[in-house]
């Protein structure tokens, strides 16, 4: 199902997958800012509607909500008839991950298969398929980009967290397997770190989407947490890279570690 909210001129197509309140509605609206039409994805359609009208409202955009799980090849496919009926899809954005609550270790032990396999299915599998409905299009254009949003799971096995370390580290190599075989055909295709727990924004979205990069930062603190409208700043810049000097992977800090106590 596809939901719409306003209307205005557009450069392109992104699709971003994986919308919550914090770092994919973010992604959103920076590219609904800079002129794009937007299509925003997640399981709870309802959810995702109420950000696509306030996006389109802030934004003067076109903002499409469309329902999709990652882990169910048919609901991939028919979400994607939905975005590529937008046209072209310029900017492809992987945000989707499996996070199990309570977010707590777990013994390998207990962990249930079909929860590893559901890790694997919308972290990797999930990224795989939206992949494969976007790059035929990218290629024949030789221009595009996709951008698959990793953690510092990624790149560290911890305990208790195999599920979303192996999920994670296929993820990293599925992008940079991508990034070999479509860059030269003038796809860029990056992986983006998010080595840190991701806030709210700390201030209102639309001031910092306008702020100079210098003074982005002027409403941060030393919580420890990642400002999503910060981290969407760097999304836009790596779509913006010229292909003499594409990044294939970043990885984001804080400047202040989180503190759990």
């Amino acid at each position: 199902m596809l939901t719409m909210s306003s209307t205005t001129s557009s450069k392109g197509t992104a699709a971003i997958v994986g919308v919550g309140p914090k770092l994919g509605r973010s992604i959103a609206r920076k590219f609904a800012h800079e002129g794009y039409t937007v299509a925003i994805l997640a399981r709870d359609l309802e959810r995702i509607s109420m950000f696509a009208e306030e996006i389109a409202r802030e934004e003067k955009a076109q903002v499409f909500a469309i329902r999709i799980d990652c882990a169910d090849q048919k609901s991939i496919k028919e979400a994607f008839e939905g975005v590529l009926s937008l046209g072209s899809v310029d900017v492809l954005v992987y945000n989707a991950a499996y996070q199990p609550f309570p977010l707590h270790p777990s013994s390998f032990t207990e962990i249930p298969v079909n929860s590893f396999e559901r890790s694997f299915a919308i972290s990797t599998v999930g990224a795989f398929q939206c992949a494969q409905q976007v790059l035929p299009g990218m290629v024949e254009r030789a221009r595009g980009t996709i951008l698959f949003t990793g953690c510092s799971a990624s790149l560290s096995g911890m305990a208790g967290f195999s599920e979303l370390c192996c999920a994670k580290f296929a993820l990293r190599g599925l992008s940079q397997c991508l990034a070999r075989e479509f860059q030269p055909l003038g796809v860029h295709i990056a992986h983006v770190i998010i080595d840190g727990l991701v806030g709210a924004p700390r201030v209102v979205p639309s001031m910092m989407l306008r702020l100079p990069v210098g003074e982005q930062q002027s409403g941060g603190g030393t919580d420890g947490l990642m400002d999503p409208d910060a981290l969407a700043q760097t999304y836009w810049h790596l779509h913006l890279q010229d292909r003499s000097a594409w990044t294939q992977e970043i990885d984001l800090h804080p400047s202040t570690p989180f503190r759990f106590f």
